[in-house]
């Protein structure tokens, strides 16, 4: 799949089926993060980060670049935009959002809405070493092959909730970071059903 490809998959008007997440009792706590699609001389791919393992809250887990919106955050797009040049140096100049997947509620309470978009090849990474230990890239076409989602089924309050997981060499995707990956692959594939 090209970037012509997918532009023409991702922007349909059918609603997509979301993907189970936290039942939270509130509303959670506004964030967001960036699907980072990069357009490679032979295919399209995806970057992910892996935070720091000293952080409090996930070390070394897989995960796209973002946050928590601010109070100076003018919307969640620029929450994505801002935590994306922190955390990883890649500024909104080499970035087009394309658009966003629904709203995805996490067990640590946070309302996260995931922005698709394209990144220019021509970017210099600057990687915030309190944030993020390394950044890596995988295709596309493997993330959207949904046999390569592995699920595993948990109980929460008496109700069964899936988990995804995607490996890829050496990495684990999973969590939230995964049901993103998920959500934009049911989205993708339901304009491929179509064709």
């Amino acid at each position: 799949m090209n970037k012509n490809d997918f532009l023409s998959r991702f922007q349909h008007a059918r609603l997509v089926t979301p993907e189970a997440d936290f039942p939270l009792l509130k509303p959670g706590k506004p964030a967001a993060v960036l699907i980072p699609i990069i357009e490679r001389e032979r295919e399209l791919t995806v970057l992910f980060t892996q935070r720091a393992k000293h952080l409090k809250h996930h070390p070394g887990q897989v995960s796209f670049p973002g946050g928590k919106q601010e109070d100076y955050d003018a919307n969640l797009m620029q929450t994505a935009l801002r935590e994306t040049e922190e955390e990883i140096g890649i500024g909104a100049d080499k970035i087009s959002v394309i658009g966003t997947l629904p709203m995805f509620r996490t067990v640590s309470r946070f309302a996260v809405t995931p922005f698709v978009s394209f990144v220019t090849p021509e970017f210099h990474l600057k990687l915030d070493k309190n944030e993020v230990d390394n950044v890596f890239e995988v295709p596309l076409s493997h993330l959207m092959d949904q046999s390569q989602h592995l699920i595993h089924w948990v109980n929460r309050s008496g109700r069964e909730h899936p988990i995804y997981f995607i490996r890829w060499q050496d990495k684990t995707i999973w969590g939230a970071t995964a049901a993103f990956v998920r959500l934009l692959s049911n989205h993708i594939d339901l304009m491929a059903l179509t064709d």
